[in-house]
């Protein structure tokens, strides 16, 4: 039970709801922030504008699973409004308040640095990742399938990254009869690629293995799908990057060559909000009770 926790949900996608609907359940009182437009109700949860919280009385603030822009802005769909967290707000709330997020960047790590409070990144988390890459994978499919006249199967398929995304898309596409190939740097990645029983080759070598590729899936967030590299693609080839904003991919450059490229990094949220924000919702509850309980050690 989350009784008596008070906790400020911001922005945010219909991962949200699953979450709202989760913590309300369990007995906390919820400060919806961005959520004007949202038609759900839920015990426990007051939409309230950002100027209206006590943050001294807040024990823990969630994120939308993309954190925040460079300038602090939230994204919701459920408000029109522009909301803006700062060091200043998080200032105010208890030594003891959390901010949780999916992922970070530098101006979310070093507001929350400042203020001194724990930053906790959901996605840094094996387990969140990996039930993620189910929904993830999914989504893939629907995208090929959207975007390609031809089926997966047969395909000349290339896997950049071998991750916890990368894993099971590599899995999924070669069991659906993709010719597939995955690319990676890692030597650990190569022996576990080869053991169970895919092609693997080093990115330095990337160039090459486009040639003749119809799809291209990128999990790696850096600059890996160049111009150079795109210049070896086949007109038909379809590009589909999953990872982190701006992603791994030349976009400007793709599109200049006529090679369609989609930057997909939320794709759970997408294909499968329900699903998503369970997942979510069932970490949250695990992370809010050990804090809890640890406060409540140390009354004791």
């Amino acid at each position: 039970m989350l009784t008596g926790l008070h906790i400020v949900i911001m922005g945010g996608d219909a991962r949200q709801i699953e979450v709202i609907r989760k913590l309300s359940e369990l007995g906390a009182k919820i400060s919806l922030i961005g959520y004007e437009q949202l038609d759900h109700s839920f015990t426990g949860a007051v939409k309230e504008k950002i100027d209206e919280i006590n943050w001294q009385e807040i024990d823990a603030i969630i994120l939308p699973v993309a954190g925040t822009s460079l300038d602090g802005e939230i994204d919701t769909i459920f408000s029109n409004e522009h909301i803006r967290i700062d060091e200043n707000k998080i200032s105010k709330t208890p030594p003891h308040c959390t901010i949780y997020s999916g992922i970070t960047n530098t101006y979310l790590t070093k507001i929350t640095q400042k203020a001194g409070r724990k930053l906790e990144l959901i996605f840094d988390r094996n387990d969140v990742a990996i039930y993620n890459s189910i929904p993830t994978v999914e989504g893939i499919i629907m995208l090929v399938i959207q975007n390609t006249d031809f089926t997966i199967h047969g395909s000349k398929t290339v896997v950049l990254g071998f991750g916890r995304n990368g894993m099971t898309i590599s899995r999924v596409f070669h069991g659906l009869g993709a010719k597939l190939k995955v690319g990676v740097r890692n030597a650990e990645h190569i022996a576990r690629i080869e053991e169970m029983g895919l092609d693997s080759f080093h990115l330095n070598d990337l160039e090459e293995f486009v040639k003749d590729a119809d799809i291209v899936i990128n999990t790696i967030p850096h600059l890996v799908v160049t111009a150079n590299v795109i210049s070896k693609m086949p007109h038909h080839t379809l590009i589909i990057d999953i990872a982190s904003k701006p992603g791994g991919t030349d976009f400007r450059y793709a599109e200049k060559r006529g090679i369609k490229a989609i930057l997909t990094p939320s794709l759970p949220g997408i294909v499968a909000p329900k699903t998503a924000g369970q997942i979510l919702a069932n970490v949250l509850v695990e992370l809010l009770h050990d804090d809890l309980l640890k406060r409540k050690g140390n009354v004791k």
